[in-house]
């Protein structure tokens, strides 16, 4: 617990409590009494500790509780109900007197953003041969087998399997795993990902990473006649390709092993094959499946980022930007709603315990010389697409950027991970400092090579010569079952005091940065 952890800091706080007048803030001595001598004022730094206490676990669950109501569907970048949570993160802002930074005096920049809607009637049945021609219809569960492709077109395939491995058609590297298959008309049962580790060979992944894309992957099978894709990849994700009435589904671990069964070939050693040789094992699992969704895509759609901004007091130094950041966006609805309350509501209120924390220390007098934003990006389960626009339409210039701070699934567990600490150890030593003083968390630095499709917010800082810590939970009692974009991922597997540790960690990290009061 928190009070076990840091008890030297409640044993301060108590004495200040009980030793300190109110107007000893101001260093002013009692009404009326000329010969009473002032009151020493309090240091700034035991303000700052002060209001960091402030920061609590019950109110940045609540904010949890609330970006995971029904009123906003999974807050889904592009749909009224994402708009009406970015509308309650501004109005927060506001309240606390923090700036807007958005277009035309708003909190928001909007960009161009695609969306597609999911609606009930999705289905995947498997048909299993007997005698005289027919079939057994063996229909999976949602969720639990698969769930619909979130890009989906509406509409209905019945067809063979042909396995394709990853998918990938690229004559530059002699590897296409189309090559001699026929699969007009059919779905095609693809792999996530390229046959190539970008953490252990790099230098040969640059060559592969553009076919990672689910796009590309999409767009492959579609340019060799495929009417459906099975992704082996048993979550939702909205960041595919909309094709008009091409059938997306992603599928769990029995669909997958019912249609390796009998075909004489192991899911597991094939896709082992594949990474080692680096040739096609393509074939025809001659299985019968049928794919089904109730989609409508909305190409006109409009994404929101969030933005505000506390000013710096220095003249010079205000021109120096730090800058905090999370995705306010998750799935929406898949046909039943998505909550995101790990990914990444928690994110979200986490900052905003950081931004009403630097505004209660404002009133204290003690004021950031250093210019803080706020920003509370959409579309990032669509491709990342939030921060990559800010990055190209930029409230600040690059180099004005001090760092960049990410929240990213920071609401479970009981250890704090700060990835890319070690690739910027000047930007982790304010957390290092303040944490060894102050908190004493476990925190675990990391490196992060980037090297892959973007699947952070901060990925789009680091490629922009920005330096990026993007923070993260970890441990804590493990689930009966993966919550990762799912409808599982919702407020009763929130551990709030991990909030609150990092909240506290990034408030007196960001006093340091940009003050001189700590």
């Amino acid at each position: 617990m928190k009070h076990e952890r840091k008890p030297f800091i409640l044993i301060l706080l108590a004495v200040l409590f009980f030793a300190s007048l109110p107007l000893s803030f101001y260093g002013a001595g009692a009404a009326g009494d000329e010969n009473e001598k002032t009151l020493p004022a309090i240091p700034d730094e035991e303000k700052i500790i002060k209001v960091m206490h402030t920061i609590s676990s019950h109110t940045l669950y609540n904010y949890v509780l609330e970006l995971c109501s029904e009123k906003y569907a999974g807050r889904l970048t592009g749909t009224s109900t994402y708009n009406d949570s970015a509308q309650w993160t501004a109005s927060l802002l506001e309240k606390w007197g923090i700036k807007p930074a958005g277009d035309n005096g708003t909190f928001f920049q909007e960009f161009p953003n695609p969306y597609t809607l999911v609606f009930e009637g999705s289905g995947v049945s498997l048909f299993i041969p007997v005698s005289n021609g027919a079939f057994i219809e063996k229909p999976y569960r949602y969720e639990t087998d698969y769930l619909p492709g979130a890009t989906s077109g509406t509409g209905e395939v019945k067809a063979q399997v042909i396995y394709v491995g990853y998918g990938i058609t690229a004559p530059e590297l002699d590897f296409d795993e189309y090559k001699g298959m026929d699969v007009k008309g059919k779905i095609v049962l693809i792999e996530r990902e390229v046959p190539v580790s970008p953490s252990e060979e790099p230098e040969v992944f640059k060559k592969w990473r553009s076919y990672s894309f689910h796009q590309y992957k999409i767009q492959n099978a579609y340019d060799h006649g495929a009417a459906g894709v099975i992704f082996n990849y048993p979550i939702t994700n909205p960041n595919g390709l909309y094709i008009k009435g091409f059938q997306l589904i992603n599928a769990g671990k029995t669909i997958i092993d019912d249609i390796f069964a009998g075909t004489g070939k192991s899911h597991k050693d094939t896709v082992k094959q594949i990474n080692k040789s680096r040739k096609p094992v393509s074939f025809n699992t001659k299985k019968i499946v049928s794919l089904r969704n109730k989609t409508e895509h909305h190409p006109e759609g409009i994404g929101r980022n969030v933005i505000g901004f506390i000013e710096g007091s220095d003249p010079v130094l205000k021109n120096e930007i730090v800058i905090i950041g999370a995705h306010l966006d998750h799935l929406g609805l898949n046909h039943l709603a998505m909550p995101g309350a790990n990914d990444n509501a928690s994110g979200v209120a986490a900052i905003l315990g950081v931004a009403e924390a630097i505004q209660e220390l404002r009133k204290l007098s003690v004021t950031p010389q250093r210019t803080i934003v706020f920003i509370f990006f959409g579309a990032e389960e669509q491709g990342v697409k939030g921060s990559e626009y800010y990055l190209q339409h930029p409230l600040v210039p690059h180099k004005s950027i001090k760092g960049f701070i990410n929240f990213d699934g920071v609401g479970r567990g009981d250890e704090i991970d700060a990835l890319a600490a070690k690739n910027y150890p000047q930007l982790w030593e304010y957390f290092d400092t303040v944490n060894q003083k102050y908190l004493r968390l476990k925190i675990n630095p990391g490196e992060f090579h980037n090297r892959a499709r973007p699947r952070l917010d901060a990925a789009h800082f680091m490629w922009a010569g920005i330096p990026s810590i993007s923070f993260n939970s970890s441990g804590g009692t493990p689930l009966p079952y993966d919550p990762y974009h799912k409808t599982l991922d919702n407020p009763s597997i929130i551990t709030p005091e991990i909030m609150e540790d990092l909240a506290q960690l990034v408030f007196l990290a960001i006093i340091k940065m940009t003050t001189s009061n700590l």
